[in-house]
């Protein structure tokens, strides 16, 4: 399969474009999506980008029945000059075949994805709102289309990206938020789908979520799935402190996601000078720094957000406030630079973004 194979069917019907200022995330879709299909024992073909609509499946597929699905998220920025710049797309393609792997889903060509994509978000430029702050968010997904309830990998397969205007994250500026230590349920497991971005990983979170918000709090903390005691993730993203001037983030450990923002984010703390750990931390390191006064700041990151401060914790039954509950220093600074690099204001010294 090669890259001139792509084929390109336009729609007749173009979509009204939505109100800038009331963009929300995943609520709209572009005018096109990408899809290639997978049949056993002939591999991927037949890539194509068309009109966005709905797919039609068997009732009896196995991704309804069993899961076998993975996904991605990803996001295109417009300039100030007008250019588009994607942000470290290689890496989501590469943790899509690790996801792959792990769900017995048949790797995909990262250089064929990229270049579906790129065509595809030329195909839709449009829609790349230019707002501050805005983006266009990609989703790229798999799902097992094999019409067979026998409990095994499916033989067939779609690979689908398609795109959605998004606006910006914190209308009002960041705010920390407030987290609630999950205390029952759990998110994933060393040996589980944790490290893999699928579906069930998020399902399986909601309850968490859904009592979390009933409490007043914004999103759950979740702690490891033998011992509950050891910080994972917070929602669906990853999790860092500064402790007494260093700041730690938990080891990837089999169950917590490899995150593409995170991993920026070290990298920008490495190059800033600023010590940066990822090791294992409990609950209890947390409120003995807390109690201690060396409990500085606290922050989650991820595409949709990028950072997300956090101004207070729950655990148990005791408020642990951080930073006076307002956003820190270098949780700032990371945000003001990363989100630069990405729209670029800020030259990228790491190589990180690729201009269309």
């Amino acid at each position: 399969m090669t890259m001139t194979e792509i084929k390109i069917e336009l729609t007749t019907n173009k979509k009204d474009k939505p109100d800038i200022n009331n963009l929300g995330f995943g609520r709209f879709f572009t005018d096109h999506m990408f899809v290639v299909d997978y049949t056993e024992g002939k591999g991927w073909h037949e890539p194509r980008i068309i009109p966005y609509q709905p797919i039609s499946l068997d009732p009896a597929s196995k991704v309804f029945h069993y899961a076998q699905t993975v996904f991605e998220g990803l996001k295109a920025y417009l300039t100030v000059d007008n250019k588009v710049l994607l942000f470290r797309p290689e890496s989501n393609f590469k943790r899509l075949n690790a996801s792959n792997e792990r769900l017995c889903i048949p790797v995909i060509d990262e250089e064929l994805a990229l270049e579906a994509l790129k065509q595809l978000v030329e195909v839709d430029r449009e829609w790349i709102p230019n707002a501050p702050g805005t983006s266009l968010y990609i989703r790229p997904f798999i799902i097992a289309t094999e019409p067979c309830l026998g409990v095994a990998s499916s033989q067939n397969f779609q690979f689908i990206i398609i795109l959605s205007p998004v606006g910006s994250y914190y209308k009002e500026g960041i705010k920390p938020v407030k987290i609630l230590v999950e205390q029952q349920y759990v998110r994933a497991v060393a040996g589980g789908t944790g490290e893999a971005k699928t579906g069930g990983n998020y399902a399986s979170s909601l309850k968490g979520q859904e009592l979390a918000n009933k409490d007043g709090y914004s999103q759950t903390l979740w702690l490891d799935g033998r011992e509950k005691q050891y910080i994972e993730e917070v929602g669906s993203m990853n999790i860092f402190f500064k402790i007494n001037g260093t700041v730690v983030t938990p080891a990837l450990n089999g169950s917590i996601l490899h995150g593409i923002t995170r991993d920026s984010m070290i990298q920008l703390l490495k190059a800033k000078n600023i010590p940066v750990e990822e090791r294992q931390i409990s609950i209890h390191d947390i409120t003995e720094a807390y109690h201690n006064g060396t409990l500085e700041e606290a922050f989650g990151t991820g595409t949709a957000a990028v950072i997300s401060p956090i101004g207070e914790l729950k655990w148990l039954d005791e408020r642990i406030i951080i930073n006076n509950g307002e956003i820190g220093e270098v949780t700032q600074m990371l945000y003001d630079t990363l989100t630069g690099i990405q729209n670029g204001s800020i030259p990228d010294q790491f190589n990180w973004t690729i201009k269309l």
